[in-house]
């Protein structure tokens, strides 16, 4: 028996419990998965709670500054459960794990973390855990190479949708973003492993899957992303496909042609913009202009009628004036997206935005956050309202958190609809009469086959 096959062993004995906690986006919770996947490959079982883990892993963010802040917080609460069981292993890993300034901070805060490690070597936490428990030092590992490592188990979140990679990494190096830091340079899946994942997928009874990328938009997997998506429709049965996240200046007309002819493409496009002044996006190295990207949201909306746009904006970057974020609004109310990521600015170390001058003030960022989600909370409501009366399918995904009674599900628009109904509905694509359309959610009655 080698050294492997003795951890799982001696974890399978002692019924060993695992705890995982992320932050971040649909990228860091589809890692969280395989991360699950591997742990349950060596022996160990979800923990109910992270009271009665043995293994806590926390999974960063980095791209903002609360992020950071939440993590080193709620780690530093594990140290009471650590002390009550000496044999708990603690791990820290994720984005915020690849920076070494981070990472090296962390260890000196929190000598009762075990296990570091970054984004380019989840694969490799067997050979971590074991070097850990066999050497009882610190493991702390965040290396540069990035090769694709694909090939590891999952523990894919019960339901009817799943995530696939199709990319990693970023080039485009906008002045705010960390990300091409973490995250390295892109690096495309080959389309043929795609395929094989998501032809898997539908076997397995998955009917939704989301093709996740830091932008899907420059995949290059041997053929261009509106291929694949094109080959994706024509080669296998999933009935819906998402995807996130386009960046504007990649988004071709040939990717719009191939969402208008194919109805398994959701008709739902997040394309963040981040301002509506073009002086600040070129500050933000953004590579189009506000007339550019009206131009795209209205070209796709004319070419694919009722298509939801959701959007990412920033406030109060770096020498933004009231002129600046003035354009913002007006963009905001010219284009009436269905919702909005809004965010304050946060200075990340290591970008060029952190470095520049005329630093918003925190007072004058607040006011106009404040402003601007009011702005969009009511443009939101306004644009869920006009579903009031309009029957639309909806995959229904799971159980109601708020009544028991209810389930809930998405729109082909990637909107949230809640019905009466039983847990017998989960996973079946069903058709709902839209009652009520609220800032958040839509309220509905099941449609009855044969009514």
């Amino acid at each position: 028996m080698n050294e492997m096959e003795k951890l799982k062993a001696e974890v399978k004995k002692k019924g060993l419990k695992y705890h995982i906690i992320t932050y971040g986006c649909q990228m860091n919770a589809h890692e969280s998965e395989k991360i699950a996947g591997i742990l349950e490959n060596i022996g160990y079982t979800p923990a109910n709670s992270k009271e009665d883990a043995d293994f806590i892993l926390f999974n960063t963010c980095c791209v903002r500054e609360n992020a950071e802040q939440k993590t080193f917080g709620n780690v530093g609460r594990i140290k009471k459960l650590k002390q009550l069981n000496q044999d708990m292993l603690v791990a820290v890993c994720g984005c915020m794990m690849q920076q070494e300034k981070a990472a090296k901070k962390l260890m000196e805060t929190f000598p009762f973390v075990d296990i570091i490690f970054g984004t380019h070597n989840l694969h490799e936490l067997p050979g971590m855990i074991l070097s850990y428990k066999s050497g009882g030092e610190r493991f702390y590992s965040a290396p540069e190479t990035q090769e694709l490592h694909d090939d590891v188990p999952q523990k894919r979140a019960e339901g009817p949708l799943a995530s696939v990679n199709i990319m990693y990494g970023c080039n485009n190096f906008c002045s705010y973003c960390i990300v091409p830091y973490v995250r390295g340079r892109e690096r495309s899946r080959s389309a043929e492993d795609v395929m094989r994942e998501v032809s898997g997928l539908t076997a397995q009874g998955y009917r939704e899957v989301m093709l996740l990328g830091q932008n899907v938009n420059s995949y290059d997997g041997g053929i261009n992303f509106a291929r694949l998506l094109k080959r994706i429709c024509g080669e296998t049965d999933i009935p819906r496909i998402r995807f996130m996240t386009s960046h504007p200046k990649d988004l071709s007309d040939e990717l719009i042609e191939v969402i208008a002819a194919y109805p398994q493409i959701c008709r739902h496009i997040h394309l963040p913009v981040q301002s509506g002044s073009s002086r600040v996006l070129r500050k933000m190295n953004r590579k189009y202009t506000r007339e550019a990207y009206i131009a795209l949201a209205e070209k796709i909306r004319e070419r694919i009628p009722g298509i939801a746009i959701t959007t990412d904006i920033i406030v109060g970057f770096p020498g933004e004036t009231d002129v600046d974020f003035g354009d913002t609004l007006s963009l905001v109310k010219r284009l009436r997206f269905d919702s909005a990521f809004t965010f304050v600015y946060s200075p990340r170390s290591g970008t060029q935005a952190a470095e520049m001058p005329d630093q918003v003030d925190e007072a004058l960022r607040t006011e106009r956050i404040m402003e601007l989600v009011a702005l969009q909370n009511k443009i939101t409501e306004e644009r869920n309202r006009e579903y009031e009366g309009k029957t639309t399918q909806v995959l229904v995904e799971g159980i109601s958190t708020r009544n028991p009674g209810h389930v809930c599900g998405r729109t082909s628009t990637s909107k949230m609809v809640n019905f009466e109904g039983g847990a017998d509905l989960i996973g079946h694509f069903v058709d709902v009469k839209i009652t009520r359309g609220k800032k958040t959610t839509l309220f509905g009655t099941l449609v009855e086959e044969g009514m």
